[in-house]
């Protein structure tokens, strides 16, 4: 019988070994992506109170463009960084979701870093 590598239970397994390292705390929380074909998604996460402190994607109203390319992640990453901001977070610790440090994963995070995020 022929076994077809299943991608989304390999990033699956990827994020659960990285996420046994890294944690959001009240003082540093965790920013959180997730992308999908056609949007990306973004969250900051206190992890001991189990909240969502600050979010932003491509869905959003307002949101102009494509969240399927970078320079929608670009965009998405501004939208995390200030939105931070308004709520006073400084510095996060970055999960990148299981996913490779390339391409939108990598636009966000630079972004979010370009507009004040520190990690």
């Amino acid at each position: 019988m022929i076994k077809k590598f299943d991608r989304s239970k390999a990033r699956l397994r990827r994020h659960a070994r990285v996420r046994t390292k890294i944690s959001g705390t009240p003082e540093v929380p965790r920013l959180n992506v997730f992308r999908s074909a056609k949007h990306i998604y973004a969250q900051i996460i206190d992890d001991v109170q189990g909240v969502t402190l600050a979010s932003a994607n491509s869905g959003m109203k307002g949101f102009e463009g494509n969240g399927g390319n970078i320079e929608g992640a670009r965009k998405v990453g501004e939208m995390i960084a200030k939105a931070a901001a308004e709520k006073g977070i400084e510095n996060v610790v970055f999960d990148r979701g299981g996913y490779l440090y390339h391409g939108r994963v990598q636009a966000l995070a630079e972004a979010a870093r370009e507009n004040g995020l520190k990690f």
